[in-house]
């Protein structure tokens, strides 16, 4: 049988804060500032892939090199709003904003 205690929820605040700071300073600022940097690059990438678009294809779409989405996608930049928006149309999505009901 199992032990209760392995079944219990766990806090892992202290473990994320011995990795990448304590929350609200500037490092776990950082930390999830990158954290977010990545998703957003593979969630792009994925998103051309589906499309069958190679790298190569999209940076002619944007007049950009291949390199730069290189760097978006893994993570290492982030692009402005404006390329934000340029490469979400290139793909043929859309972002839609929406003020809460309330």
């Amino acid at each position: 049988m199992k032990n209760i205690e392995e079944n219990k929820i766990r806090d892992y605040t202290p473990v994320l804060e011995a990795t990448f700071g304590k929350v609200g300073t500037a490092e776990w600022d950082k930390s999830v500032e990158e954290a977010e940097a990545f998703y957003t690059g593979q969630m792009l990438r994925e998103s051309r892939r589906e499309m069958h678009m190679t790298q190569s294809e999209l940076a002619a779409k944007l007049n950009v090199t291949k390199s730069y989405i290189s760097r978006i996608e893994n993570g290492f930049i982030t692009p402005s709003v404006t390329v934000f928006y340029r490469i979400i149309a290139a793909l043929g999505m859309r972002v839609e904003i929406v003020k809460p009901i309330g």
